[in-house]
């Protein structure tokens, strides 16, 4: 899960620095206040990359990803970016989870027939 989650949130950071630099553009905002939220958005993404393992780590993503939506009040193509963003997030979480059951299976397997056949098959 942890592979697929953090590439999901490495492609989000480049994609919020993108959406900075289109939000740079709107009159209404200032450079800094976009550059700061923009900024605390890429550290926190890069930062969720290792905590996904860790109780909230991926609930933090969660929320990332709805910040991610809500980002398209002020770059309107963000909605369409956060939405397919969130479904990345969740095909990375579900299927994610689903390698990481199948791989403990597949060990578990692996450890109960050599443990079968003993030390004295060699």
């Amino acid at each position: 899960m942890r592979t697929l989650c953090s590439s999901t949130l490495i492609g989000e950071f480049f994609v919020i620095g993108f959406a900075g630099l289109v939000a740079m553009k709107d009159d209404s905002l200032t450079t800094s206040t976009v550059w700061w939220v923009c900024g605390v958005a890429m550290v926190l993404s890069v930062l969720l990359c290792g905590t996904l393992t860790r109780p909230g780590g991926v609930q933090l993503g969660w929320a990332l990803q709805i910040g991610l939506i809500l980002s398209g009040f002020f770059v309107p193509v963000m909605y369409f970016l956060g939405a397919v963003f969130a479904v990345l997030w969740w095909c990375s979480v579900h299927y994610g989870r689903r390698v990481d059951e199948i791989k403990a299976r597949w060990a578990a397997s692996n450890a109960a027939a050599q443990g079968s056949a003993g030390p004295d098959a060699a």
